[in-house]
């Protein structure tokens, strides 16, 4: 008695930010690719089927097959890594935009524009 049929195998490739084209939310985008293989006794032996390649949107679920080529040419550019703006489809780099700024406009915490002087304790501008 022989046991055969197949298997597929899905692999993630990368994780890359883009704009989704179903949602239009700009979120992380799962890169998979689907492997189809003839099994023996469960062993997996050679692919029957071309590989596909998958991009599926984290925020919607989303999913749309892309090429071969274009799934090579997006894990050369960002295999998983954020990346400045590039064209369509990319999102912008991420970062803290108040870096090295001084917090509350370099006023002490409390402290109103033309607040209390020196000796003064601070007022609430909420109470009358």
């Amino acid at each position: 008695m022989l046991i055969f049929g197949t298997s597929s195998k899905m692999v993630q490739l990368a994780m890359l930010n883009l704009l989704c084209s179903f949602c239009g939310n700009p979120s992380a985008h799962s890169l998979r690719k689907r492997v189809t293989k003839f099994s023996l006794f469960f062993i997996p032996l050679f692919p029957i089927m071309p590989a596909k390649h998958y991009l599926q949107c984290t925020f919607c679920g989303a999913a749309s097959e892309t090429t071969k080529e274009n799934a090579d040419q997006l894990v050369a550019q960002g295999g998983g890594q954020p990346q400045p703006q590039q064209g369509y489809g990319q999102m912008p780099q991420q970062g803290n935009p108040f870096a090295g700024q001084q917090p509350y406009g370099g006023q002490a915490p409390g402290q109103v524009q033309g607040g209390p002087q020196a000796g003064q304790p601070p007022q609430n501008p909420y109470q009358s």
